[in-house]
């Protein structure tokens, strides 16, 4: 009997797999990459058309042994590595460390892992895409040639501890250009105006916005502005000056891609990115079903497509027809309008079977896998749904010569809302509140309910929020997000508080050394352009060496002249005040993977350290004793006072000397303005003019 051996990425597939095929195969795993770029050194020969050095990676020798007694027995191997450019480069390099030429070696991929899938793979097997696979390598050594050449140069900027990185460094940078635009932000105040009015045999008050002249939308500036609008429409008449009527469609979600479940994953399930790609993961290779075995339960994860296979198509509008009646099923796929390149032809991440329900397999998952399924499954389902219509109604109210507004809404055909709501909608809009208003409609007047608001910044970045910007950017690509945000959250260079992230100290002084001396590296529109040019490699219209050459002696020639400028200005060691308890010498401050520290310059026979406290030159705003700069756990800056945890003073933002003129509060620095702590207060003006008062 004729043997085969199919070898996969990870040993979870392994079950799964064996269960679809015959007892004349064999199912082996490679435990993802065998080989890779030496550790110790660079690994690229840029004298010798940057030929890269691969070794076998450590650990996995072992591994290679078995597959190698396999491979001996085997009359046809099947590489079945994953359905992406890396598991294409998985394959190559598992024909080159296996010997496999000369044998008869076929690469099959499949983008579910389903009994169907795996034996049509069987059926369309090929040669390995040579293309994909140099697009890997070309990813590969861009990444490695960035981090060898300028991690060096950080070591001697920051002293130790620290690593550069091609993709890494952009969406730190992105990060980075978001702290300034908050820092620089100056709140305006602003007024909202509602009135409260009745309408003749109604119970319910109707709350109108403040719009403006008939013709003029208007925006209240101040308090004085405010009542001088109140003044004149005091007494005034209120009467319905106009009604629209109308109707509104709200169309289905797009079944959903890597980077958009991340998004709704962190949303929704408050997951960060790498969580949901660990669960999804589990879910795609396969779960455990009661009654079933071993079954992959969700498409492959790592995809930019929104195309669906014809077959899960139809059988998705079979289930809505049958569970939700033919009204419900849309007349056509929804689709994403994108320019970009959609990645290796891949299907959108959904459920193998649409009839596995999310409570059908809640007793197979633990709580986070049933979470995440029930996400993708009934977003799949609602993608295939008719759009949601509401019926719309708007008025506009007049008074003397200024107008307020008031709408209102009421769904009429719920479409795919019956089973799916997006994150921040709510699930039910409310009814219509307009009923009975007709032009002419008198109203009687209630009240004014008057607030004061204040404009406010750009958000802080979320992790959904981050993936979203490097999806629309064109920088990196589905299997690239998680890692690369994991990354800079793990090397101390940005904090994640409260789902927000936030520069570091570290982040902060990397990015501006990277910024300084490598802007290409840290550009967003070279990025995105690399990221087209990796593109071109898959698609065999570009020769991926021809990308190096290109690349690395701009890098090359940025290397050597910032080691010039950094020798230049290399921080000493700076000699402080604070004298060590331990030996008598002045302190100074050191750099270290987590930033400044005190430490005695008698090192190694005195080892004493201790935290640095940078003083501002400000008193408490509560004890008058010294404001310093000081961290939170996870490396994110905030100004504090000395006497710290006696003195419970804290402010994210700098705050001077100067006191508030209208509420004597403490002031904060905002670029060259300085604006009242206090947001009831408001007060703001320009530094050198406050100092003058």
């Amino acid at each position: 009997m004729a043997h085969y051996l199919v070898i996969v990425e990870s040993p979870a597939k392994v079950k799964t797999i064996k269960k679809f095929l015959g007892s004349n195969y064999a199912v082996l795993a490679s435990n993802g990459h065998v080989r890779d770029l030496p550790k110790s050194q660079m690994g690229i020969d840029v004298e010798h058309d940057y030929e890269p050095k691969y070794i076998t990676i450590r650990g996995k020798g072992e591994i290679l042994a078995n597959l190698r007694k396999e491979v001996k027995r085997a009359d046809k191997i099947y590489l079945a590595t994953d359905p992406d450019r890396e598991g294409e480069a998985i394959s190559w390099h598992l024909s080159q460390a296996l010997k496999l030429e000369g044998k008869k070696v076929y690469r099959i991929s499949f983008n579910e892992i389903t009994k169907n899938a795996v034996k049509a793979s069987l059926k369309n097997a090929r040669e390995i895409d040579m293309d994909l696979v140099d697009a890997q390598q070309a990813r590969r050594v861009l990444d490695r040639i960035v981090g060898y050449r300028i991690s060096p140069l950080l070591w001697a900027k920051v002293k130790r501890g620290l690593s550069a990185g091609r993709v890494q460094s952009v969406a730190l940078r992105i990060i980075a250009d978001r702290e300034e635009e908050i820092s620089a932000f100056i709140p305006e105040e602003y007024w909202t105006l509602d009135a409260q009015l009745k309408a003749a045999g109604e119970k319910k008050l109707l709350t109108a916005k403040f719009y403006g002249l008939e013709d003029k939308k208007m925006t209240i500036g101040s308090e004085e502005e405010l009542e001088q609008i109140v003044k004149e429409i005091k007494g005034a008449e209120y009467s319905v000056a106009e009604v629209k009527k109308g109707e509104r469609l709200k169309k289905a979600p797009v079944v959903f891609t890597t980077s958009t479940l991340q998004q709704e994953a962190s949303k929704v399930l408050n997951f960060a990115t790498s969580k949901t790609m660990r669960i999804a993961q589990q879910l795609y290779e396969g779960i455990d079903i009661k009654g079933n075995g071993t079954v992959g339960v969700i498409t492959y994860l790592r995809t930019d497509s929104t195309r669906v296979s014809d077959e899960a198509d139809a059988d998705v509008r079979a289930y809505i027809e049958k569970e939700y009646g033919e009204e419900y099923v849309s007349a056509g796929g929804t689709k994403k309008g994108s320019g970009q390149k959609i990645q290796d032809a891949h299907e959108a991440i959904r459920p193998t079977d649409v009839s596995r329900t999310p409570a059908r397999l809640k007793d197979s998952l633990t709580r986070d896998q049933f979470r995440l399924y029930q996400l993708i499954w009934k977003r799949f389902v609602a993608s295939r749904m008719e759009a949601a219509r509401y019926e719309t109604a708007s008025v506009k109210i007049a008074a003397g010569r200024y107008r307020f507004t008031a709408s209102g809404s009421k769904i009429v055909f719920p479409g795919f809302r019956l089973i799916y709501t997006e994150a921040g909608e709510e699930k039910e809009e409310g009814g219509m509140l307009l009923k009975g208003l007709n032009k002419d409609t008198k109203l009687a007047f209630e009240n004014f309910d008057k607030r004061q608001h204040f404009t406010q910044p750009p958000a802080h970045y979320t992790e959904a929020a981050l993936v979203k910007t490097l999806e629309e950017l064109g920088i990196g690509r589905p299997s690239t997000y998680a890692p690369t945000i994991s990354t800079i959250i793990a090397r101390r260079y940005v904090a994640k508080e409260n789902k927000n992230l936030y520069l570091t100290e570290l982040g902060e002084v990397v990015d501006h050394i990277m910024k300084q001396s490598f802007p290409s590296i840290v550009d967003v529109n070279f990025t995105a352009n690399m990221e087209s040019l990796l593109d071109g490699v898959a698609e065999g219209k570009v020769r991926w060496k021809t990308i190096i050459e290109n690349f690395y002696p701009d890098l090359d020639e940025a290397v050597e002249q910032a080691q010039e400028e950094l020798e230049h200005v290399k921080i000493e060691d700076e000699v402080t005040d604070e004298i060590c308890e331990e030996c008598g010498r002045q302190m100074v401050i050191k750099y270290g993977p987590h930033g400044r520290f005190l430490a005695c310059p008698g090192f190694p026979e005195c080892r004493n350290t201790k935290p640095y406290l940078e003083k501002i030159g400000v008193p408490c705003p509560h004890c008058g004793k010294e404001v310093v700069v000081r961290k939170t756990k996870k490396g994110r800056r905030y100004f504090g006072c000395e006497d710290n945890p006696d003195c419970e003073f804290m402010s994210w933002q700098k705050p001077s000397k100067e006191k508030c003129p209208k509420c004597g509060s403490y002031m904060i620095e905002k670029g060259n303005r300085l604006l009242c702590s206090n947001e009831q207060c408001g007060f703001t003006e320009n530094k050198e003019k406050l100092k003058n008062i």
